[in-house]
């Protein structure tokens, strides 16, 4: 994989650098000094700087000497408007008319978001949202669904082939534990609608009841019922079979409505029962060839040598287990799409799980096994503590969206009643809605845990979709209002205003803050971005109103200015799966 040097302004300050550095035959090369340009603490002090810690060994000088000196022998030009060495960094001050060439012109025109982000990427397959039928979507589900859109999306933009994929959990023993308590024990009738969020509610009653039980003499009539349901399913006939196709159904009904909000698609559905028998006859397949061992009557294999333990593969009953028909999928997975990378997006508490996995995997022979990676995530918790279907405390997703939707049409829209259609109301709740969770899921780093909060999810200021939403609406609202008025042309050299320039530095940032978060499989990184992109324009826009502004031509520049800051929003925004409302 190859990432491009595409940031014109970078490139060229890396170029004025490279000149004044490669006659001391440091060995450092134009891409060295690209990758190394930052952005100093305080935009007052520069626009970019150049860190001369590196050069400090190849030269044998204090890096603040080396910054003194690259400060005198780089040469203003055409991009480079001063040069100023602060400690041991060099810091550059850009003209305007080349950010505004190089940056405002490209977003404004769209090139900037076409250009090539990197070459010889590995054709990718992402899994993600494996969620299990006969159990309700809640909102612990929805980071990873937001997570994987989110790097799908992201990677893709930047050049990656990518195959998105998911994985539902149909058969196993949360399955017999809902079928077995709707055959045996349910007493309710079966509701004419929301069928599958009812299913999740009988999961958590048959594994409350099965828990009951344990130890009582009921508890090996229990385990053989359960056995049997798993029995039918495997073999495919029998009365749990046949409630199972229709429950199963009631179950990915519920699934396509999360997807549908969620605006997601996948490119492959793989279900475990389609896995499940196809992975039994091929942990056999292995056993007879003594890879695998038998261990008191259960078939896997020895990983202690590894220190990840036995890894079991057929229970004593002869059913498979997650393991077994995760490796069955990876084989699937590569052969069906030729794929160079398969990337899993689940929590962390499966970390050991995989780690058996792609490790037998490995032992297997499997040529694809190193090309196998789990990416981590935290949580989500309640401020309460952690949600658990089998304990029924969770927070349904369709019924949290019902939720968000009445709070914000009787509270932040609800003083344009008599202005707006019925039909602009609900979209601009749904819109804030996918807002507040999407980014609220999306910021955290995935490797920290997430307390959600709906209250702040849903505020207009400080780090919240809301407000990253609202900055674009007050964007499109302005220019709507002022673009009929403001004749003057545009010339990005008026742009003299520190506080204008530290946008347009911000804007010509976009592509880089984009590939990071590809590349690190972190998408609070675009977050981040974006909500400190939104603040450096509201500096901006509220240092000087841009409608009493005399000059017309700095009025018109500093109007295009701010469709540039809507534009890189609802572009970034897109990139995480969110949408803009054209008012808020």
């Amino acid at each position: 994989m190859n990432i491009l040097n595409h940031d014109k302004i970078k490139l060229r300050i890396a170029e004025s650098l490279h000149a004044a550095i490669e006659k001391y035959e440091t060995g450092t090369t134009l891409n060295d000094i690209y990758t190394a340009l930052g952005f100093p603490p305080d935009a007052n002090f520069g626009h970019y700087a150049y860190p001369c810690f590196i050069l400090s060994k190849a030269l044998r000088n204090a890096p603040n000497k080396i910054a003194e000196k690259l400060a005198i022998e780089v040469d203003t030009n055409e991009a480079i408007e001063s040069v100023i060495a602060a400690g041991p960094y060099v810091n550059f001050k850009i003209r305007p008319a080349f950010l505004g060439v190089n940056t405002c012109d490209e977003v404004l025109n769209g090139t900037m978001f076409t250009r090539t982000l990197a070459e010889q990427t590995p054709k990718t397959m992402i899994e993600y949202s494996q969620p299990n039928t006969h159990k309700e979507l809640h909102v612990g589900h929805m980071r990873n669904i937001c997570l994987g859109d989110a790097l799908v999306k992201l990677h893709q933009y930047c050049g990656f082939d990518i195959i998105s994929s998911t994985f539902p959990g149909d058969v196993g023993a949360h399955v017999a534990k809902c079928l077995w308590y709707l055959k045996y024990h349910n007493t309710d009738p079966i509701p004419t609608e929301n069928k599958g969020a009812w299913l999740g509610t009988l999961y958590t009653k048959g594994h409350l009841k099965l828990e009951s039980e344990i130890g009582t003499p009921q508890e090996a009539e229990n385990k053989k019922q359960l056995s049997e349901v798993l029995t039918q399913l495997e073999h495919e006939a029998g009365e749990f079979y046949d409630m199972w196709k229709e429950t199963r159904q009631w179950s990915i009904e519920l699934m396509n409505n999360v997807y549908r909000w969620a605006g997601v698609h996948f490119d492959r559905w793989y279900w475990e029962s389609e896995v499940d028998v196809p992975s039994v006859a091929l942990v056999k397949k292995y056993y007879e060839q003594g890879l695998f061992v038998e261990s008191k009557g259960t078939i896997g294999i020895d990983l202690s040598e590894y220190d990840l333990g036995f890894c079991m593969l057929i229970k004593s009953d002869g059913h498979g287990l997650y393991a077994t028909k995760d490796i069955e999928l990876a084989r699937r997975k590569f052969e069906d799409f030729k794929i160079e990378k398969s990337v899993y997006v689940v929590d962390k508490r499966q970390a050991h799980h995989f780690a058996q996995v792609f490790k037998t995997l490995e032992l297997m022979g499997f040529e694809h096994a190193d090309k196998c990676y789990h990416l981590q995530y935290d949580y989500v918790e309640l401020p309460d503590g952690a949600m658990s279907s089998r304990k029924g405390n969770i927070v349904p997703i369709m019924d949290l969206i019902d939720q968000m939707h009445a709070s914000l049409k009787n509270g932040h829209l609800d003083k344009y009643k008599d202005e707006w259609t019925t039909e602009e109301m609900d979209n601009t709740a749904d819109f804030i809605a996918k807002g507040a969770i999407k980014y609220g899921m999306i910021k955290i780093d995935p490797a920290k845990k997430i307390v959600f909060d709906m209250k702040e999810w849903l505020k207009t200021d400080g780090d919240a979709g809301p407000y990253l939403q609202y900055t674009y609406a007050r964007i499109n609202s302005m220019v709507k209002k002022l673009g009929g008025d403001v004749t003057g042309n545009v010339d990005w050299s008026s742009m003299e205003e520190e506080v204008a320039k530290h946008v347009m530095v911000k804007l010509s940032d976009f592509n880089n803050q984009a590939v990071q978060a590809c590349l690190n499989s972190k998408p609070n990184i675009l977050c981040t971005y974006l909500y400190e992109l939104c603040k450096v324009f509201n500096t901006f826009y509220n240092h000087r109103s841009i409608r009493d502004e005399e000059n017309k031509t700095i009025q018109a520049t500093k109007l295009e200015l701010s469709k540039c800051v809507a534009i890189a929003i609802k572009k970034g925004l897109g990139l995480l799966g969110i949408p803009v409302p054209d008012r808020m």
